[in-house]
């Protein structure tokens, strides 16, 4: 596709209250919008999120490779997904999702008619890390805005009474999933497990780092044991499947590298969508991955919450146009291609 302009703009978006889970914590999120202008005046958005908690790709690496693509006057899905490209995941997120947002305001323009409504995603509570009360009234807030699914994230303290807590806050009608970010060693996920099993727990996200163990692990609970970490592309799908490492995964475009390897990943292993703390073009795209899923044969997720409310985590925004939070619900913005508008002033007052 002709590029008429391309511009790179790294930015921040501050929470409300420190994100801890056991890889660290954070005050703010930082990412970068890419902005893509075709020759006929139309703009395509999209987002790479560093994933700085993980030991990923870094900020600084990520605007190179996308200024570089900047310079560009031409760019291709085939090209920038091929192996010539050199691109860390989240850079190749942002740049296919512009393109795929770009593609969808033209046909949207060709065709002179508006996009039909999306159906609204169930989406998931996040519980971030601290002491057992303090969780229980963190999910009695989420639960009054109409939540019904729980993650809570695991690792950095009383793990067995927080969620205790919040079972007992919540009562045995709600869902409660738990996320260790790969915290545990073998015999710590295997314990602490097994002391969650009398609590109804929906599934454990990534409660050690490979799936080697993740398989160890899987074999001796009840509880589903769901990939993150694990999963980046195909391939690592295929051997969770094969050493029955998990039942499912979560997928985070910016780890994967966009919209259609996560749609591959799926394929192969029943996916959710899960937000690297993406801004509002981030959450949009997988959004549309995770609407894409469930017009699957079987749903694609099996019917799980999505874990696309963290925009209910940030103080701030810079769209003008976004998806929007009813009743445990993300509604997609109803314009063409992502459907995103972006508050020129208040991404200037984000820029990093």
């Amino acid at each position: 596709m002709k590029i008429a302009s391309a511009q790179v703009i790294p930015y921040a978006l501050p929470f409300r209250r420190p994100y801890v889970t056991a890889r660290g914590r954070l005050d703010r999120r930082e990412m970068v919008l890419f902005r893509l202008r075709s020759e006929d005046g139309l703009t395509g958005l999209g987002e790479a999120v560093p994933l700085s908690l993980r030991g990923g790709t870094t900020l600084a690496r990520v605007v190179q490779e996308l200024e570089n693509l900047a310079r560009r006057d031409s760019l291709e899905e085939a090209g920038l997904r091929g192996q010539s490209a050199a691109l860390s995941p989240p850079a190749r997120c942002a740049a296919l999702t512009a393109l795929m947002d770009l593609r969808g305001r033209r046909a949207a323009a060709d065709a002179g008619t508006h996009p039909a409504a999306s159906p609204p995603l169930a989406c998931n509570a996040t519980l971030v890390a601290g002491p057992p009360a303090a969780l229980a009234e963190d999910a009695m807030r989420w639960a009054g805005d109409g939540f019904t699914t729980f993650k809570l994230k695991l690792g950095v303290g009383e793990d067995a009474a927080g969620v205790r807590a919040v079972r007992e806050a919540l009562g045995p009608g709600m869902r409660i999933r738990v996320d260790a970010n790969a915290c545990w060693d073998v015999e710590s996920a295997k314990h602490t497990l097994a002391a969650l099993e009398p609590f109804d727990i929906e599934l454990a996200e990534q409660p050690v780092p490979t799936l080697e163990g993740c398989a160890e692990v899987a074999a001796t609970t009840a509880i589903p044991i769901a990939c993150d970490e694990s999963v980046e592309s195909c391939a690592d799908a295929e051997r969770a499947v094969s050493s029955g490492a998990c039942e499912l995964t979560a997928v985070k475009l910016s780890k994967v590298g966009g919209p259609e390897p996560a749609l591959e990943i799926a394929e192969v292993l029943p996916a959710y969508l899960s937000s690297a703390l993406d801004g509002p073009v981030g959450i949009a795209a997988a959004a549309q991955v995770a609407q894409t899923l469930a017009e699957q044969p079987g749903g694609g997720s099996l019917g799980l919450a999505h874990g696309l409310a963290t925009q209910r985590l940030f103080a701030s925004t810079i769209a003008s146009v976004e998806c929007e939070l009813r009743e445990g619900m993300l509604e997609l913005p109803q314009g063409p291609g992502l459907g995103v508008e972006i508050d020129e002033a208040a991404l200037d007052a984000h820029r990093i």
